[in-house]
C-alpha cells in the first residue's frame, strides 16, 4: 500500500500529455463538486466517499467540508484529482411561474458556475486529472421516432437546447490544459430517486390514486435512477488505463438501458404502487401550468441510447423501470 500511495504523489508531481492513470482505489481522490448539496450531489458524495474519496462541496453557503463560489473566484481552486460540476436552478420548481427571470436564472445558474469551474481549473498549477460537467438530454430534438446515441450530431432549436449548447461551451478548457485534463459531459434523463427530482412531485398523486398519463402518453421517457446516476459521474472519475485526455470533451448519455415511453413509465408506477392511473393530463393543461417552453420536458421527449456508457463497462444497478421504480418506493 505504501508503494503505491508514493506512485500516486509521483503521478501527481510529474503530469504529462499523455494520461498515465492512477490506482485511485488504493490511494483515494480528492473530489470538488459544485452543487453538492443538491439530489444528484448528495447521492455522488455518498458514494464517493464509500469508495474512499474526499469530497469538497462548492456550496452558496459556507461550512465543514465546503468552498464558496466568491472562494472559488478569489482563491482558485483547491487542490484535486476530480471536478464534477452539478449545480443549477430546479427546472422544474413548482413554486416558480416561468418567466423571463426564471429563464434568466436557468442560464446563470448554470453557465456561470460552469465558466467559474472551468476558468479556476484552468488557472490552477496543478489542475485535476478528470472534469465531468453533468447536462441534459435537451440536445436532442424530441421525435417519436429518431434515436440518439453520444455520437448524434446536433443543433439548438429551442430555449433548453440553447441553453445546454452555452453551458457545454462553457466547460471546454483550453487545448494546453485540456492536454492533462480529461473532459466528461454527461447528459441524464429524468432522474428518479426516493429523496428528490421528479418522484418527489408525483408521489402524493399517484399514492392518491390521481395519477395518469402526460399529454399523449407516446412521447419517449429517457429517465435513470440516482444511483446510477452518481454512478456514472464516479466511473467517469476512474478512468480505465486506456483512456486518453482530449481537446474534445468524452460524452456519456445518462439514461437507463431501457427505452420507454410516459405510458409505461405511468403503468409502471402505478403498479408498483397498486395504485389506479386513469386520471390522463391534457399537454394544453401542462403548458399553462409550466409554460410551453418547460412543459416540453413532460408533454414531448427523446429515445436516447446510453450507447457509450454501456462501452465504457458501467454496470447499472437498475437497468428496468420496474427494478427503479420498486427501490424507490420500498415495495
Amino acid at each position: 500500500m505504501r508503494a503505491n500511495l508514493s506512485w500516486c504523489t509521483v503521478q501527481n508531481q510529474h503530469r504529462t500529455a499523455e494520461f498515465q492513470p492512477w490506482n485511485w482505489k488504493l490511494c483515494g481522490m480528492r473530489v470538488l463538486i459544485g452543487g453538492g448539496s443538491g439530489f444528484v450531489g448528495r447521492e455522488l458524495t455518498r458514494l464517493l466517499k464509500n469508495k474512499g474519496h474526499e469530497v469538497t462541496i462548492i456550496s452558496r453557503q459556507p461550512g465543514p467540508g465546503k468552498i464558496t463560489w466568491g472562494d472559488l473566484e478569489s482563491g482558485g481552486l483547491p487542490p484535486c484529482e476530480g471536478a464534477v460540476n452539478l449545480s443549477g436552478e430546479n427546472l422544474m420548481n413548482p413554486l416558480r411561474w416561468w418567466n423571463e427571470g426564471y429563464r434568466k436564472d436557468l442560464f446563470s445558474s448554470r453557465v456561470d458556475t460552469t465558466t467559474i469551474l472551468a476558468q479556476a481549473i484552468a488557472g490552477s498549477p496543478s489542475p485535476p486529472r478528470a472534469w465531468v460537467l453533468v447536462t441534459g438530454v435537451a440536445c436532442y430534438k424530441p421525435s417519436l421516432t429518431a434515436q440518439y446515441t453520444e455520437d448524434s450530431e446536433w443543433t439548438p432549436f429551442d430555449l433548453l437546447s440553447r441553453l445546454v449548447k452555452e453551458w457545454e461551451w462553457a466547460g471546454r478548457l483550453p487545448e494546453t490544459i485540456a492536454q492533462n485534463t480529461r473532459q466528461v459531459v454527461i447528459r441524464p434523463g429524468v432522474v428518479l430517486g426516493r429523496d428528490g427530482g421528479a418522484m418527489k412531485q408525483m408521489m402524493t398523486p399517484f399514492w392518491l390514486g390521481l395519477g395518469g398519463t402526460l399529454g399523449s402518453g407516446r412521447q419517449p421517457f429517457p429517465w435513470i435512477h440516482v444511483s446510477d446516476l452518481a454512478g456514472i459521474i464516479a466511473h467517469a472519475l476512474e478512468p480505465s488505463p486506456n483512456t486518453r485526455s482530449s481537446a474534445v470533451p468524452q460524452v456519456y448519455n445518462g439514461v437507463a438501458p431501457a427505452l420507454n415511453t410516459n405510458y409505461e413509465f405511468t403503468k409502471e408506477l402505478g403498479r408498483v404502487l397498486r395504485r389506479p392511473t386513469v386520471f390522463p393530463v391534457p399537454g394544453f393543461v401542462i403548458d399553462a401550468l409550466m409554460g410551453s417552453e418547460r412543459a416540453v420536458v413532460l408533454t414531448q421527449g427523446q429515445k436516447v441510447e446510453p450507447k457509450r456508457t454501456l462501452e465504457s463497462g458501467f454496470q447499472y444497478q437498475y437497468p428496468d423501470l420496474n427494478s427503479a421504480l420498486r427501490e424507490i418506493v420500498g415495495s
